[in-house]
């Protein structure tokens, strides 16, 4: 009988860990360190950045996903979005969410620009089909002009490039928690790389 109680402890034990190894995630797997980390600007924050392209289809698919999270995501957590600059193209769009940031539409504009590349087959290749996007939105020909090229804008894109490289990242949508890690795309659903991003915030909340 003790033999018995024995084995079943044993076995016991076995299904705990395999239970709390099934809850975590593996460095270099689901997630990968940044080295060197990159430094925050949400002091007192757990800083959640999502890296994207408005022409990405995973991050267009992404974003429903991203939305709910949104909603209920930690008290503690700061989140910011910086697009990824890979080259002309994704440079030229990332110049116009800093343009709908900086005249204050930037949240009204979101998705209606994912919808403009996707299901509209808009490229927003060029500054007239992107100034033509702002104006068919409320925003004067004159403000988009002032803005595009703006100062303002060329600093914060001139940021984003240096992410970008800094990050390390291979591809959108990524997130980054902190400046220290950043998902992969070996998570095989949206939802699955918002359960690392939870796992990661609770990692850094400690």
């Amino acid at each position: 009988m003790t033999g018995l109680r024995q084995l079943l402890l044993i076995t016991m034990a076995f299904v705990a860990v395999g239970v709390a190894n099934a809850k975590g995630f593996t460095e270099g797997v689901e997630y990968e360190r940044i080295s060197p980390a990159v430094a925050t600007t949400s002091a007192g924050k757990v800083e959640v950045v999502e890296m994207f392209w408005y022409g990405c289809p995973h991050c267009f698919q992404f974003e429903p996903h991203l939305q709910k999270w949104l909603k209920k995501k930690p008290a503690n957590v700061q989140f910011i979005r910086v697009p990824a600059t890979f080259n002309p193209l994704w440079q030229m769009h990332a110049r116009a969410f800093y343009t709908a940031e900086i005249l204050g539409v930037g949240d009204k504009l979101h998705k209606p620009l994912f919808d403009a590349y996707h299901l509209e087959r808009n490229r927003l290749d060029t500054d007239q089909k992107l100034r033509e996007f702002f104006v068919k939105h409320g925003v004067k020909a004159g403000d988009f002009d002032d803005t595009f090229h703006s100062f303002a804008v060329e600093t914060r894109l001139a940021r984003a490039v240096d992410l970008t490289q800094r990050y390390g990242i291979t591809g959108v949508p990524t997130l980054i928690v902190n400046g220290k890690y950043r998902t992969t795309s070996k998570t095989a659903s949206h939802d699955g790389v918002l359960e690392v991003l939870d796992y990661l915030i609770k990692k850094e909340s400690k």
